[in-house]
């Protein structure tokens, strides 16, 4: 038996229809220093068609083409100082240099994503409700404000990485649909980084952070279902939490051409009208078009009429469920049913925005637990497959260096100087207590991780076949030889590496 611990102004007029909008957000310029024009955005375009944003949020850039203001706030965690992290320019990306500048040789924290519509809904540290958060008091944790490294454009920017016990919210909102009236909800998210716990949503929610009514809710989910609700194929799969019931269609359960989506940028939206429709599309976020995955009535007489309360939620469930794990860029959320030819010049927006994952070049690293004060080890100084991982007295030699080689969506593999062979998670382990091991590198999911800064010069080192687990000092080692596997991610030390 294992032994273990419990442990996110004013509007240009508009004059082109929206089928016609331009695909790219083009700026005009003219000679002789007049002003540019604005680039359509977003949420110009779902204002053009009758359908205005009542909530905008991104880190990474401007949802409308005037919009000149502020996408977020970060706190230093050496001094608790605050900096607001505006866009470079007028429909413009974040400016990602002055994060960097305020927050070097600290840990920032994302406290504010801030609302660009004028209805200034902004989204803060979430607090507790039905479920507590791992925060004093049941709080939330807030975001690390480096975890989510992006190019946009070609222009480095910031995404929210959300780990569980990770949420935002705003319950005293204005303007966002309550009832059975219309809304719109899009997101631009990591389609790599998911978990099945619940719930990774963006939307509408309950203001008092519990479950109140079926059809209270009506969010974007992300994720594996939690054995709500399942799509075809393996997942992850882009469905809806309507409160009491993640839906991937008509009904509960599965619906088969709800397809598996795993693109690095996935567009995701999910809408609901008055009168008993609601849809679900999703695609690439950067090339082609949209799929309509769903759209047709509501799952049963529980969630027609909708009761939808109006406060809104990022990266937890309506009673704070904290369990979910996801990586977020934009979102917005509208007043009315937007159209599909809305939503196609939308996704032609994000599309043309160039989002592309930011790497870092192959580092030789070591990897030092913080609570042994040891050293991830070759042990052994073994090279077959299978080769055991454990912790060791730091010394500088091979067997204790290791390349982080960058992958395919900000993943990375981790390999052995001395072996040559990859950190793996042997035979794919899902459940607490998996054993960590080298094989020969063959870039599968078991060999992926991904590096997240936990603050103060730590990292959690999380694994990509079941990515809510990480790598562990097990049961707390502090002898030459102990232990490393994985566990549930959680903030204790044995899950803490400084990898220098």
């Amino acid at each position: 038996m294992l032994s273990k611990r419990a442990p996110v102004r004013r509007l240009r007029t508009i004059v082109l229809a929206v089928a016609s909008l331009a695909a790219t957000s083009v700026i005009v310029t003219s000679s002789g220093g007049t002003a540019h024009a604005a680039p359509v955005m977003p949420c110009d375009i779902y204002a053009s068609g009758g359908t205005p944003c009542v909530a905008a949020h991104s880190t990474t850039r401007a949802l409308y083409g005037a919009y000149t203001g502020r996408l977020y706030q970060v706190r230093r965690q050496s001094d608790d100082a605050v900096r607001d992290i505006s866009v470079l320019t007028a429909g413009g990306v974040a400016n990602a240099a002055a994060q960097d500048t305020f927050c070097v040789n600290t840990t920032c924290h994302i406290t504010i994503i801030y609302d660009q519509s004028p209805r200034g809904n902004h989204l803060t540290r979430a607090p507790g409700g039905a479920f507590a958060g791992p925060e004093p008091g049941g709080w939330d944790r807030l975001a690390t404000a480096t975890a989510a490294p992006v190019t946009v454009g070609g222009q480095k920017a910031y995404g929210i990485m959300i780990t569980p016990g990770t949420g935002y919210r705003d319950n005293t909102t204005s303007g966002i649909p309550v009832g059975d009236q219309p809304e719109g909800i899009y997101s631009v998210l990591d389609g790599t980084h998911y978990n099945n716990g619940c719930c990774f949503d963006y939307g509408n929610m309950e203001p008092s952070v519990t479950v109140t009514n079926l059809g209270a809710m009506e969010t974007i989910y992300f994720g594996l279902g939690g054995g709500w609700g399942a799509g075809g194929g393996s997942g992850p799969w882009l469905m809806a939490d309507l409160e009491m019931g993640i839906f991937s269609g008509r009904n509960r359960g599965t619906n088969t051409t709800n397809p598996s989506l795993t693109h690095r940028f996935l567009t995701a939206i999910v809408k609901g009208n008055s009168g008993n429709q609601w849809a679900i599309r999703g695609g690439n976020a950067t090339s082609g078009s949209l799929l309509d995955i769903y759209e047709g009535p509501r799952p049963d007489a529980n969630y027609n009429p909708m009761r939808k309360e109006g406060a809104i939620g990022l990266g937890i469930g309506g009673d704070n469920s904290p369990w979910g794990a996801g990586t977020w860029y934009e979102g917005a959320m509208t007043a009315g049913y937007p159209s599909a030819a809305a939503e196609n010049a939308v996704q032609a927006n994000i599309v043309a925005a160039g989002y592309s994952a930011s790497a870092p070049p192959t580092q030789t690293r070591t990897i030092r637990n913080q609570h042994s004060n040891l050293c991830l080890d070759d042990y052994n100084w073994a090279t077959n497959d299978g080769a055991e991982v454990r912790q060791w007295a730091c010394n500088g030699s091979a067997v204790q260096q290791w390349d982080i080689r960058p992958a395919a969506g900000g993943w990375s593999t981790i390999v052995n100087r001395h072996s040559g062979k990859c950190l793996d998670n042997f035979n794919f382990g899902t459940a607490n207590g998996a054993e960590v091991r080298q094989w020969t590198c063959n870039g599968n999911d078991a060999q992926l991780w991904r590096i997240i800064d936990a603050g103060s010069g730590f990292s959690w080192i999380m694994n990509r076949h079941f990515n809510h687990m990480c790598l562990d000092d097990y049961n707390w080692g502090t002898a030459n030889g102990a232990e490393v596997r994985q566990w549930e991610c959680n903030t204790l030390p044995t899950q803490r590496w400084r990898i220098a």
